[in-house]
Parts: C-alpha cells; sequence; structure tokens
C-alpha cells in the first residue's frame, strides 16, 4: 500500500498546452446589489478582473469545487445557487497552439460567512456595482456574465434578494 499527498495535486496538473480541456468553476458572488470580483495573480489572466473560481479537482463535485476556489481566493464561505452559464475559453500562443483550454461552469452565489480579502491566486478583490462595471475592464463574456446575474437577483433597493438554492448537488 502508498500514501498519496493529495494537498499536492494541483501542482502537477499542467494548465499551459494541455493534452484535454481543463473543467474551470466560477462563482458570480452578489451581494445586494453588487457583485465580487477578483483580480487574477496568475496566466492566463493575471492582471484582470475576474470572478473568483479555478480547476475542479480530481474526485470533486461541481459545487464543492466552487466552495473551495471562493473559500481559497476570498475568504469566504458562500452558497451555490443556479448554473449561469457554460462556456469555453480558449488562448492560442503566437504560433496558433492552444495554450489554455477551459470549460467553464459559472454559478451564481450568495456570501454566506467571511469577509472578502486577497487570498490564493488573487492580488486584489472588490464589491463593484453595476455602473461600476465599465470601469473594471472586463473581458465582454464575464461583464455578460455579471450583468446576468444581476439581472437575476435583481430587489428593490434595501430589500435581500429572493434566493433558491437547487436542493440536488
Amino acid at each position: 500500500m502508498f500514501a498519496v499527498d493529495f494537498s499536492r495535486r494541483r501542482a502537477y496538473m499542467k494548465r499551459d498546452y494541455p493534452e484535454h480541456p481543463i473543467i474551470g468553476v466560477g462563482a458570480v458572488i452578489i451581494q445586494a446589489d453588487r457583485v465580487l470580483l477578483v483580480r487574477r495573480d496568475t496566466e492566463p489572466l493575471r492582471g484582470e478582473w475576474s470572478v473568483p473560481g479555478g480547476m475542479l479537482e480530481l474526485g470533486e463535485k461541481l459545487r464543492d469545487g466552487v466552495r473551495r476556489e471562493v473559500e481559497e481566493e476570498t475568504g469566504l464561505s458562500i452558497e451555490t445557487g443556479e448554473v449561469l452559464d457554460v462556456f469555453d475559453s480558449i488562448f492560442t500562443d503566437t504560433l496558433g497552439r492552444t495554450q489554455y483550454h477551459y470549460v467553464l461552469i459559472d454559478y451564481l452565489c450568495r456570501p454566506v460567512s467571511g469577509e472578502a480579502r486577497a487570498g490564493s491566486d488573487v492580488s486584489d478583490v472588490r464589491w463593484v456595482s453595476a455602473e461600476a462595471l465599465p470601469a473594471m475592464e472586463l473581458r465582454q463574456s464575464i461583464e455578460q456574465l455579471v450583468r446576468k446575474a444581476l439581472l437575476r437577483v435583481k430587489a428593490p433597493r434595501g430589500s435581500d434578494m429572493t434566493w433558491h438554492a437547487p436542493s440536488v448537488e
């Protein structure tokens, strides 16, 4: 019998020039009328604002991966709601080869506990209103995703949004 160090398993997964697409999970975290954005500190989006998320680990359920990534990147505990979108994120190098290929599954989420702070893989976190989104210079796909989430939970000012998390994992 042999032991496996699962705490280091991510270090061995090849992200650039992968043999297969990598499954990623993301969290569009809404609180009142604001969304939590993170500034990426790793490639392929280093320095850009995006939603919290990352690579699904082997043997991990999707919603568990979303919760783990959010806690690692922001310090927040969240409740995951519905799937907002599933899409490809493909980056090619100067020779036209696929350098990164992710299939991303983004969930509508809300914070349950904790204070947002920059953790692993991010250099900053910021709660942003819909009006402030253009100043964040988000990729078009991310801005569309965030606006979709904000419309889903639109509630009158000062009230809590109605929240219905699915019961199926």
